[in-house]
């Protein structure tokens, strides 16, 4: 489904997808608020959405996918490259952030991506995230990750939501929140995305997980 609150937009994104033999648009929503009442009503493998819209935020709608939808994917196409726009979707659980200058085959890569349970990051925006993590680096050494802490980070990296992580651990999801809450602090980390590339870049995770992250 796409959530933008400009018709134009949504049309060409439509149309950009549509020409995709194996993606159908199903629902399309003009706000926040009416993106959460279709993504509920229709459950759409993915869900496609704009940073900015009317009455909710794509990062209020995906904060409530995560919480509500955990089986729908979300694809962020914003035209923001901003920091703080970047770091607070995907500290809100988004699978994707693309700008809508991307090329056509580059949204539809990335739709692709986040259904196969990938992450689709924008180049820029991989640049802006490895930037903070190379910042990072020059501070102390972070706290080694725990032996559970690695387990629950690796699944992160292959694209996980909390819930698939607890049964795959056979733990709760709620115990999951808690093991990332805990490893965000110790890798000074405000994203998924930038957790799994800080990992990485220690030597804490194997290359071929944090390719997934920043794909």
């Amino acid at each position: 489904m796409l959530a933008d609150d400009h018709t134009v937009v949504r049309a060409g994104i439509r149309q950009i997808l549509e020409t995709a033999a194996d993606i159908k648009v199903i629902a399309e929503a003009e706000d926040g608020e009416q993106a959460i009442e279709v993504i509920r009503a229709s459950t759409p493998d993915v869900a496609v959405l704009d940073v900015r819209m009317p009455k909710a935020s794509g990062i209020d709608v995906t904060r409530w996918i995560r919480e509500n939808a955990p089986s729908t994917a979300v694809l962020v196409l914003s035209a923001y490259d901003d920091d703080p726009y970047v770091l607070a979707v995907l500290q809100a659980g988004a699978n994707g952030y693309v700008l809508k200058n991307a090329d056509a085959e580059d949204i539809v890569r990335a739709v692709r991506a986040v259904h196969a349970g990938k992450s689709a990051v924008d180049p820029e925006i991989a640049r802006k995230v490895l930037g903070r993590v190379s910042r990072a680096e020059t501070a102390a050494q972070p706290e080694e990750l725990t032996a559970r802490e690695r387990e629950v980070l690796a699944l992160v990296a292959k694209g996980h939501t909390n819930k698939a992580i607890g049964s795959a651990l056979r733990i709760s999801a709620r115990t999951v929140q808690g093991h990332l809450a805990k490893i965000f602090d110790k890798l000074q980390a405000e994203s998924r995305t930038e957790a799994v590339m800080r990992a990485v870049s220690l030597g804490w995770l194997p290359s071929t997980l944090g390719r997934e992250a920043d794909t």
